[in-house]
This record gives C-alpha cells, sequence and structure tokens, in this order.
C-alpha cells in the first residue's frame, strides 16, 4: 500500500497509534460535531454525518461520546465555530501532501503546518497546488486475516467498491464518495468493522522515496498529524519493503 494508508502502517508497527488514541477521539469528534451542524443531525439523512461515525466506530470510539458529540452540534454548543480548511504543498523529494484540518483560528493553523512543512524540507504551497494529483474517495481498511483476496474482492464489488487492492498487510477497499456508506455497512455484515475507514485523498499516481529520503518524510508527516487541529494528512508516496522495514525498527 502507498501514500497514506502506508503512512499509517509505519505508525502502526511503531505502535503510536495507541499512544495517541486520545488525540484521535479528539479528532473524530470534531468531525462529527461539524458534520452534524453543517446538516441534519440524523446520520440516514447526512451522509457526512454517517461517514464519521462510521470512522469513529472503526476507530473502536466509546458509543456515549459519539452520542456526545452529535448532541453537542444539535444543541448548539458553547465552543468556537470550527472552519474547515485544506492546506497542500510538497515534502522532501517532490511528494505532495495535503492536510485537512478543523479549525477557529486559520492564521495559527496555518502558521503550524507551514513551520512543519519548513523544518523538514518541505514547501507549502497554495490551494491547488497539488490536489489535481489526488482523487477525493472513501477507503476501508481491513486485515489481511478478515478475509482471501478473493473474498474480500467479490463482497466489496458487489456491494459496489471501485477497487479492491489486498496484499500480506491487508485489504484496502476504496469507493466513490457517494457509495462509502453503503459499501461499509455491506463490509462490517460479512467481516466486522474495518481497521480504519473514511474519506481521503487517494493519489492518481505515486512518487518512489529512496532510503536516503524516507526518514526525513516521516517526519514530516509525523509532525504534520500532530498538529492539534489536523484531521488527516494524504501523500502520494511509495516506499520499498525493505526501506519500510528499517523505518519500522
Amino acid at each position: 500500500m502507498a501514500g497514506h494508508s502506508q503512512f499509517k502502517n509505519i505508525m502502526h508497527r511503531k505502535g503510536a497509534q495507541d499512544a495517541k488514541r486520545a488525540k484521535q477521539f479528539a479528532r473524530l469528534a470534531r468531525e462529527i460535531e461539524v458534520a452534524a451542524r453543517l446538516g441534519a443531525p440524523d446520520p440516514d439523512q447526512n451522509p457526512r454525518l454517517r461517514s464519521a461515525i462510521t470512522a469513529a466506530r472503526a476507530a473502536n470510539m466509546p458509543k456515549d461520546r459519539i452520542e456526545r458529540a452529535v448532541n453537542k452540534a444539535a444543541g448548539g454548543g458553547d465552543g468556537a465555530a470550527l472552519e474547515e480548511v485544506r492546506y497542500e504543498g510538497f515534502g522532501p523529494g517532490g511528494i505532495a501532501i495535503i492536510v485537512e484540518a478543523l479549525t477557529d483560528n486559520r492564521n495559527r493553523t496555518a502558521a503550524e503546518i507551514r513551520a512543519s512543512f519548513g523544518k523538514f524540507g518541505g514547501n507549502m504551497g497554495d490551494t491547488g497546488s497539488v490536489g489535481f494529483m489526488f482523487d477525493r474517495v472513501g477507503q476501508l481498511l481491513y486485515p489481511a486475516a478478515a478475509a482471501s483476496a478473493d473474498e474480500m474482492f467479490e463482497v466489496a464489488l458487489e456491494a459496489g467498491a471501485g477497487d479492491v487492492v489486498s496484499d500480506g498487510s491487508g485489504h484496502e477497499v476504496t469507493t466513490a464518495p457517494d457509495d462509502f456508506h453503503s459499501v461499509g455497512a455491506a463490509l462490517e455484515t460479512r467481516f466486522g468493522a474495518p481497521q480504519e475507514s473514511g474519506l481521503t485523498w487517494k493519489p492518481q499516481n505515486t512518487v518512489a522515496v529512496d532510503e536516503e529520503t524516507a526518514p526525513t518524510l516521516i517526519k514530516l508527516l509525523s509532525a504534520l498529524e500532530d498538529c492539534d487541529d489536523v484531521q488527516s494528512v494524504s501523500a502520494n508516496f511509495e516506499i520499498a519493503d525493505e526501506v519500510m522495514a528499517k523505518l519500522a525498527d
């Protein structure tokens, strides 16, 4: 797997996901709140809210916390209004990166993102500078043990998925944004909850990253992920298995 999914796999092996669980839940709660504020608080009538709740369940977010996030949005809440912003730029090796954030202070968030790019050999560009290199898709990740490659392919395609990629690390199911919820429901009925799911930016093509560049790129992606306002980071890189093995040590 490549790009954002590959980075997540590296971080899983390093044990970083468990350490960042509280931050992950906070991000998921923010997305649920924004989705519920912008549309109906009923997930059956709000596709974005359905997607946010699906992602929260996939991350094992407690049911009562999901409900609190929805209720907070429905009740208006006392917190500052959150604004959706997207930042684009290039990392070391010319890797294209898209950063999505929810913020109550655009200047603060932009400064943090720009500083992270600059610290690790990247450059933040204008909106649209790399976006054309990606497609907006729904993505569901399952472990290899969840099903055989043939079984996952058959069930996913029958449910309306656009593509399925299976390898030794797991299954990556890609859907059109409008089909994300229905495909996710079909897969969950058959295979249980995915390891991860949500709408993401999938690179149209990937760029190979060598052993010298990879560590700095991973540091940049990690720094961007660590920004409190950041919801997701996507990039168009490909790292060879032998280089990944060294990164995971």
